[in-house]
């Protein structure tokens, strides 16, 4: 169990981190992840065809793809740039001692490790957000704008910005108390209570979300009466789906990118369309759209996906109490006396590679998924082809990648390729009609 020991070393946090064996290895796992993500990247970019390709027709289509081979490049930089900031920062704190200085700061301040824990960890979240800020300002306001996505006001941004630092103080702050307590009190050993309590928080999460914290940042409005509505709510009767709703929501109002998703449990269930979605898609297209999502309910992927996150969660709890265990990650960043919230953090360092390693595994099942909704879609509305041109459209209105690099999906993707997607639409609708 690590040492709540208030007294911090006179050795930390002064000058310059001598590397240790482990410290090297940890530089060298995080660079070559860093190193691999951009190489992932750059193919993508080099992927980019010189020419539309048919799945991608407009009118004009070349301006068009040109416009969106600017807009990939143009986020691709800015990622990269965001990145190479945020690694460069780390390795300065890292290598100047930073996460042992500012320990000494916060036991000096306070003989509670509890207390010291969420200064400690409170402090490194408030910074990293400022080094995020002046990158969500330019995705927004400037990239965004110029390929003429925003519609977000300053107004909105702020707020927008403001209520998630209050839900996150609100709903993380709990969350990283009971985290800490236990550790401190109980020791790592406990970790599977720590697995049990957070999976429970984020099942609560998901029930209460559509009603009360998505509410917070949208207007949510009924599907008004008509033929849309009717030909929506037929189909979700003629294959038994127990819709509590379908509503509109005003992503207009932050961009005009469409989308839809399907949201809640139990008498909470709603499919929710975006404001641009339904003023940009044919009827039939819609229908298909919705029968994508009930395809998602009735093969039980939002189940299997909560059960895949669980079962990830409890693996990230097992590591991290490992973490809280190790001398030797302490050493490597120059910490000599042992705790929970610095434990916390080298934990968090480390996470984005052993992330690189678990993820792509979960977003393949995720493409797999979609494959499997597209294939329910065409089978239950008999409208593939709506299906397809729905599927264009929001490439298109998203200036999607249009052949992705397969390092790229393999490590980025949850949705497969447009243009393998449309393929496997065409090849069910075949076999639907062969039998």
């Amino acid at each position: 169990m690590p040492s709540t020991d208030p007294t911090p070393s006179r050795r930390q946090g002064r000058g310059l981190t001598v590397m240790t064996t482990s410290g090297w290895i940890i530089l060298a796992v995080l660079l070559t992840s860093n190193a691999l993500d951009w190489l992932a990247r750059e193919l993508n970019l080099r992927a980019l065809p010189k020419e539309a390709p048919e799945e991608h027709a407009d009118t004009p289509r070349q301006k068009q793809h040109d416009r969106r081979q600017a807009y990939i490049r143009a986020r691709t930089r800015l990622h990269q740039g965001h990145g190479l900031c945020d690694h460069a920062l780390l390795l300065g704190f890292w290598f100047a001692g930073g996460l042992p200085w500012l320990d000494g700061i916060v036991r000096a301040g306070t003989g509670d490790p509890l207390v010291a824990g969420l200064l400690y960890t409170g402090a490194l979240i408030f910074a990293g957000q400022i080094i995020d800020l002046p990158f969500a300002l330019y995705a927004t306001f400037v990239l965004e704008a110029r390929f003429g996505f925003n519609r977000t006001t300053g107004r909105t941004w702020a707020l927008d910005r403001l209520k998630g630092v209050i839900l996150t103080v609100i709903l993380g702050g709990p969350l990283l108390t009971g985290v800490l307590f236990l550790f401190t009190r109980f020791g790592p050993g406990f970790w599977w209570i720590g697995w049990i309590s957070v999976a429970c928080f984020l099942l609560l999460v998901q029930f209460v979300a559509p009603i009360w914290l998505l509410p917070l940042f949208n207007r949510f409005s009924p599907l008004p009466e008509g033929e849309l509505k009717t030909l929506l709510l037929e189909y979700a009767r003629a294959v038994n789906f127990p819709v509590t709703e379908i509503v509109v929501m005003d992503g207009s109002r932050r961009s005009t990118k469409a989308n839809a998703f399907f949201t809640g449990f139990g008498r909470f269930r709603r499919i929710v369309l975006f404001d641009t979605l339904v003023q940009g898609c044919a009827p039939l297209e819609l229908r298909a759209v919705l029968a994508h999502e009930v395809g998602h309910w009735r093969q039980h992927h939002l189940l299997e996906s909560l059960l895949l996150g669980i079962l990830n969660l409890g693996l990230m709890f097992y590591l991290l109490s490992w973490c809280l265990t190790s001398p030797t990650l302490y050493q490597a960043f120059q910490v000599e006396a042992m705790s929970v919230h610095v434990g916390l953090v080298i934990f968090a360092l480390l996470a984005a590679p052993v992330g690189m390693v678990i993820s792509p595994w979960i977003k393949w099942r995720s493409r797999q998924n979609e494959y499997a909704a597209d294939r329910f879609a065409v089978t239950t509305c008999h409208a593939g082809e709506a299906l397809v041109d729905a599927l264009k459209k929001l490439a298109q209105d998203h200036l999607a990648h249009p052949t992705p690099h397969p390092l790229y999906v393999f490590l980025n993707d949850a949705h497969p390729p447009l243009a393998a997607r449309i393929a496997s639409i065409r090849r069910a609708m075949g076999e639907f009609v062969s039998t």
